[in-house]
């Protein structure tokens, strides 16, 4: 079948619905017909049709209200062309007809459409005619429409997934809820693009759809570059994501009403931006690099050579299955990451009941319980109790990852007590400024001060003091400054590298990562160290 092209005449004469009528003289353009009726003559030079195919339907994409005439008979209309003084009903963009079986033959036929287009008359878009079989015509969309809808589902379960994930983990990931949202725009552009197919659009509301499915492109175009930068740890995301921006918006003002092509470069420029994303991560040997640039590359690929309509949607899955690898990955190592910790945890567990169940400790604090008991049965049995009351906050405290800054105060002043009959010197405990609300994770002050202990010689009144104090920074910190105020031994330049100060670098890390910051140093009084936390 051959169709030549359109031609149009401001005006209404029924005459010119007629296969013969002579329209050599119409304009190949309609110009601005404003609310005034207007016709329109197609010539189709129309092949033997065989009886297997019977009937045939015509197709027409147009604008406007219009009656349609095949050869001079009305075979349909679309909308209501304004009459006795009732305005236009709008038709749709794309309408459907069966041509009755005994007008079609080989040769020349001629479609006329009687028309008006007084809602958008300055709107100049051509008219378009398939022929095919009726029944085709009809079922054609819903074939494609029943895909594209599973399609659309599968997107839909995917993004309330994710939303859920990101709702319920503990730790905000922004890559969860980013590919939750690429999820719902991708199902919304799907939607988007075939309602068409579940409500009918009047013609003067047809840019509506247009630019809604534009913004979800340009949407979409921005948060795929944005979750690869966040996967492949681009450090100048930032920059690239402004980038982009700018360009997309010059892309939406440049070209704005063309539709198609808008989108087009919203898709090119999505790639590129992506491209440069993937190439740095492959460059910094980041896992799933080589499949998502795969990925990308049959995405450009499918662009080039694929309709556009079903080419998007297609080139646009590629990437959001190759997303899912990439998240896929990363959620391995979370899960590595997650029992490493629980190993960790269970080894400063280990290490925390090993601290105060030494042979050492308890052979010598056995000892010097045996002559205090001896010598002062009253203060032995103080001495006992005090023990006794250390030993139960430790078992307490053993399996958690953060305490009441009052349970760790508590067992300092236990163990302060154990050591003071233990060693015979006079300790003396401070505190100022502690916020009781507060929560740290175990023994790390008992820590600090059990290295104090340890490393110090007392003053010549034979005492040692311990000084606590607590404040919030400027910058936000928690900042615990413990201070020992002793006779400094002169091993203590070997002590950043002791067990205790590794014990409560892995505590601050396993509850705050690296939100933390710890110091610790000799002083001319003794031995200062100063722990400061950065808390959500």
């Amino acid at each position: 079948m051959k169709i030549l092209i359109p031609v149009y005449k401001t005006g209404d004469d029924m005459s010119w619905a007629s296969k013969d009528y002579n329209d050599k003289n119409w304009s190949p353009e309609r110009v601005n017909t404003s609310d005034k009726i207007f016709w329109s003559r197609t010539h189709l030079d129309l092949r033997k049709v065989e009886n297997e195919v019977l009937p045939l339907g015509l197709q027409i994409e147009s604008f406007g209200s219009f009656e349609v005439y095949w050869d001079g008979i009305l075979i349909g209309h679309n909308g209501q062309i304004p009459q006795n003084g009732k305005p236009e009903i709008p038709g749709t963009e794309s309408s459907y007809y069966r041509i009755p079986d005994h007008l079609i033959s080989p040769g020349l036929h001629t479609v006329a459409l009687r028309s008006s287009q007084s809602l958008l008359p300055h709107i100049q878009r051509g008219i378009g005619y398939k022929l095919d079989p009726y029944n085709s015509l009809l079922t054609s969309p819903l074939v494609t429409m029943s895909y594209m809808n599973l399609m659309a589902g599968a997107f839909l379960i995917a993004a309330v997934y994710y939303f859920f994930l990101y709702v319920n983990s503990k730790r905000k990931q922004w890559d969860i809820l980013i590919f939750g949202i690429i999820c719902f725009l991708f199902f919304s552009l799907l939607i988007m693009e075939y309602l068409k197919f579940h409500v009918t659009i009047p013609y003067s509301q047809f840019f509506i759809r247009l630019e809604i499915i534009g913004w979800l492109t340009f949407a979409n175009a921005l948060l795929v570059p944005l979750y690869f930068i966040i996967q492949f740890n681009f450090k100048k995301g930032k920059w690239l994501m402004a980038a982009l921006l700018i360009a997309l918006v010059f892309l939406y003002w440049s070209n704005y009403g063309h539709y198609d092509l808008t989108a087009r470069l919203y898709s090119l420029a999505m790639l590129i931006a992506s491209f440069i994303v993937v190439l740095n991560g492959i460059i910094q040997k980041e896992k799933g690099g080589f499949i998502a640039m795969l990925a990308l590359l049959m995405s450009a690929m499918v662009n080039r050579l694929v309709v556009y309509d079903f080419g998007l949607f297609i080139s646009f899955t590629i990437i959001v299955l190759s997303m899912l690898y990439l998240h896929s990955i990363r959620t391995s190592v979370m899960e590595a990451e997650h029992q490493n910790a629980i190993l960790l945890s269970s080894r400063l567990q280990l290490e925390l009941l090993k601290k105060n169940i030494q042979p050492h400790f308890l052979r010598n604090t056995l000892t010097s319980m045996m002559d205090w008991v001896e010598e002062s049965p009253k203060e032995g049995a103080r001495f006992i109790q005090a023990l006794a009351a250390e030993f139960d906050i430790m078992n307490e405290i053993s399996e958690q990852t953060l305490i009441p800054i009052t349970k760790e105060l508590e067992l300092c002043r236990q163990h302060l007590s154990v050591m003071g009959f233990r060693k015979e010197i006079n300790y003396i405990w401070e505190q100022n400024g502690i916020d009781e609300s507060q929560l740290i994770p175990p023994a790390i002050i008992h820590t600090l001060l059990e290295n104090g202990i340890t490393h110090s010689e007392p003053l010549p009144e034979n005492s040692v003091k311990f000084i606590l104090r607590y404040v919030v920074t400027k910058e936000g910190y928690h900042q615990y400054v413990f201070e020992t105020i002793a006779k400094n031994r002169h091993i203590l330049t070997e002590r950043a590298g002791g067990n205790g100060l590794r014990y409560i670098r892995t505590r601050l890390t396993e509850s705050y990562e690296q939100n933390w910051r710890f110091d610790s140093h000799a002083t001319e009084n003794g031995w200062i160290s100063t722990i400061q936390i950065l808390k959500p």
